[in-house]
């Protein structure tokens, strides 16, 4: 069998046909297409993204042409054996079973984790903290084990772990055109659509009911999923958000007819937008199983650890939920890593509203703290493929870290990047590969590894290299900035001596302590929220704003907050001019601290 060659990604590898790079000038890349920001479909179904800027200039550095494929993962591995793919770019995790068919690459992305504890703290290394939990009677108690996790967003990613579902609209005869999975990718529709259910029901724009409900179509629905063993269903009805009665009482019947189904209604995830919030809820669907077992292993470590205490698991919002709500809605964490980096940075800081950069390694994450909390996306956001409308945070993801390769021919820094190897091929630890640490030590902004294997370096090719890293960071967080005017800008991660002391549109760059570890210490903060979003009618708006917010305090101290403690970070208002009665529609969310008296109550 021929073997192949994989690019990887500390974690993250692209495969290379040795023949073909020997005989051929133009060389087909298969890429998965479903992964932001490593690689993904722009408006004009064109590959783009960190993984497609490597190999782009891994061509250009080599001198041949790429002919870019969108390729399922599923079947990616096969497409290069097969021959018809000479190179694989995907997100593509080392493992030894993968080693005896292709030959990877270098890793190009790291995944790194840190372990923090309080400066007094007696734990200051793995050994220390073995002996701790050797030792229970020397440990601390531990109120709580908050966890932050990629496992639900990789699966959907990778398309693995995923069940078969079955998917019920309640709208017709007015969605007929649009079918649940219809704007799915094909492969990911495959997998998880097991069976469809379109019924007549729903509410229109101004709140009336748009049909009754068929309540009979939703009791033969719950009959022929109960038939099929399916073990998760998702209901999604028009207009939910404004009223979701018809969902709650589908979900009653389905509760009554086959009370094993795990039941997701999309008015619990989605806002206004029916396709997009009902994407929301079948993917949920599709994780339960998912869901299930990964908390069921991450409460067996707490037990076997000789720990008691409750488990919470790290959101989209920078707060925590309870380890049920997390089983119960799985998708509520798909991008907590990026926003405990921002919860992190404004904890060490003391700042609550600030732009935020979280330089790595290999890439930086650009956002904005409100209030605190990283600000949520407003726009569509896709995830695996699938457009949704949730509880996302607003980021943009660039090749641009520590480990960035510097080109010198025109000068410039990144996507590339020598990733974890940074301590044996970057100049300064006595490798031959020039980095930006490089560029940084020659020019004095940090004192790492031997200064004098950087000192020929030329003074035109440090300050270059820096205007170029200075002009993707200044037009990038510009790009994610909402006011005209300057503001402050936390500058957070291992690679944060990349930004400048000034940059345009920023009032002034403010460097914490730890600030290369503040994703462990944003999972290690967080607060629990809770959120209210519905119409109110013959109230003014404070009276509605202030009954949303009971609401929303309400569903914090039911997730385990602390009442005391609560604030209000987020709050929008709209008035709906087609509904009588003065109609308000408002949207409340609060945060507070975990509360210790009723803490056993999350276990």
């Amino acid at each position: 069998m021929l073997k192949r060659l994989v690019l990887i990604g500390a974690c993250l590898a692209a495969t290379f046909s040795i023949a073909a790079l020997a005989a051929e000038p133009t060389y087909v890349v298969g890429s998965g297409g479903t992964y932001r920001p490593f690689e993904f479909e722009n408006s004009q179904k064109q590959l783009e993204g960190f993984d497609i800027d490597i190999i782009k200039a891994v061509a250009k550095a080599e001198g041949f042409q790429i002919k870019l494929i969108n390729t399922p993962w599923e079947g990616i591995f096969a497409t290069l054996n097969s021959g018809d793919r000479d190179i694989i770019i995907s997100g593509i995790t080392i493992t030894d079973k993968r080693k005896q068919m292709v030959d990877f690459s270098a890793p190009y992305f790291p995944a790194e984790q840190a372990i923090v504890v309080p400066q007094d703290s007696t734990v200051d290394s793995i050994a220390a903290l073995k002996a701790l939990r050797a030792n229970p009677a020397a440990a601390v108690p531990v109120d709580a084990v908050v966890i932050g996790t990629t496992h639900f967003i990789n699966a959907v990613v990778q398309r693995r772990h995923l069940q078969r579902i079955g998917a019920v609209r309640i709208g017709m005869p007015a969605s007929a055109s649009l079918p649940p999975f219809c704007d799915w990718p094909a492969d990911l529709a495959a997998l998880v659509n097991d069976e469809i259910f379109m019924l007549e029901g729903g509410h229109d724009y101004d709140g009336r009911p748009f049909m009754p409900l068929d309540t009979d179509g939703l009791k033969a629905a719950a009959r022929a999923i109960k038939a099929k063993g399916l073990r998760a269903v998702a209901i999604a009805s028009s207009f939910s958000p404004l009223d979701p009665s018809c969902e709650i009482t589908a979900r009653e019947i389905f509760a009554e007819i086959c009370p094993d189904v795990a039941v997701t209604l999309s008015h619990d995830l989605g806002r206004i937008g029916l396709l997009e919030r009902e994407n929301a809820a079948l993917l949920n669907a599709a994780l339960h199983d998912l869901a299930v077992t990964t908390v069921t292993a991450f409460r067996k470590a707490i037990a076997e650890a000789g720990l008691d205490a409750p488990l919470f698991l790290t959101q989209n919002d920078g707060t925590v939920m309870q380890a049920e709500t997390a089983t119960a809605f799985p998708v509520m964490s798909f991008a907590s890593g990026a926003t405990n980096s921002m919860r992190g940075a404004a904890y060490l800081s003391g700042l609550d509203d600030a732009m935020v950069v979280d330089v790595g390694g290999t890439t930086s994450d650009i956002g904005q703290l409100r209030h605190g909390f990283p600000r949520e996306a407003n726009a569509v956001v896709e995830v695996g493929g699938v457009r949704t409308l949730f509880r996302m945070p607003d980021l943009l993801s660039i090749g641009l870290g520590g480990g960035s390769h510097v080109e010198q021919d025109p000068v410039r820094v990144g996507p590339l990047s020598v990733g974890y190897r940074l301590t044996s091929e970057a100049l300064v630890f006595g490798g031959d590969r020039l980095t930006a640490t490089d560029i940084a030590v020659a020019a004095g902004l940090i004192d790492l590894g031997d200064r004098a294997r950087v000192a020929h370096l030329p003074r035109r090719l440090i300050e270059a290299a820096l205007a170029d890293a200075h002009r993707k960071l200044e037009s990038d967080i510009d790009r994610m900035k909402t006011e005209a005017g300057d503001v402050p800008l936390l500058a957070v991660g291992g690679g944060a001596f990349l930004v400048p002391e000034r940059l345009s549109g920023i009032s002034e760059i403010v460097r914490v302590d730890h600030g290369d570890c503040a994703n462990a210490v944003g999972a290690a903060i967080a607060q629990v929220s809770g959120e209210a979003d519905q119409v109110f009618r013959d109230m003014t708006r404070d009276e509605a704003i202030a009954a949303a917010r009971g609401i929303a305090e309400a569903r914090a101290v039911q997730a385990g907050a602390d009442r005391d403690a609560l604030k209000m970070v987020d709050v929008e208002d709209m008035p709906i001019a087609y509904l009588p009665g003065n109609a308000l529609r408002v949207r409340v969310r609060v945060a507070g601290a975990i509360a210790e008296p009723n803490i056993g109550a999350a276990a």
